[in-house]
C-alpha cells in the first residue's frame, strides 16, 4: 500500500514523499517501513508501541492509533506530524 511521509521524516526515505509498505495492520506496516528504512519507526511509535503524540495517521478518511486493527486494503496510509507555533 501507499503511504504518504511527512517532510519532517522524509531524511528516513531518502527524501520520499510515497513509499510502499506491506501489512494488514498498523503494526506490520511500521514494521516493514523500519526493514526498509531504519530507523523510521522510532521516530513514529513509541516505546509503549503507540503513536507517537505529535503524530497522526490516517487511513482514508480515518485516523488510526490502534496498532493491532486492521487496516483498510483499498486506502492509502498518511502519516501526520503535528504543526505548532506561537
Amino acid at each position: 500500500m501507499n503511504v504518504h511521509i511527512p517532510s519532517q521524516l522524509r531524511g528516513y526515505t531518502g527524501g520520499a514523499a510515497d513509499v510502499t509498505a506491506e501489512g494488514d495492520t498498523l503494526s506490520a506496516v511500521m514494521d516493514d517501513l523500519e526493514r526498509q528504512f531504519p530507523g523510521f519507526r522510532f521516530r513514529v511509535i513509541d516505546e509503549q508501541n503507540r503513536v507517537r503524540r505529535h503524530i497522526a495517521i490516517f487511513a482514508g478518511q480515518h485516523r488510526h492509533d490502534d496498532m493491532t486493527a486492521p487496516l483498510p486494503v483499498d486506502k492509502p496510509i498518511q502519516i501526520v506530524g503535528a504543526l505548532s507555533g506561537g
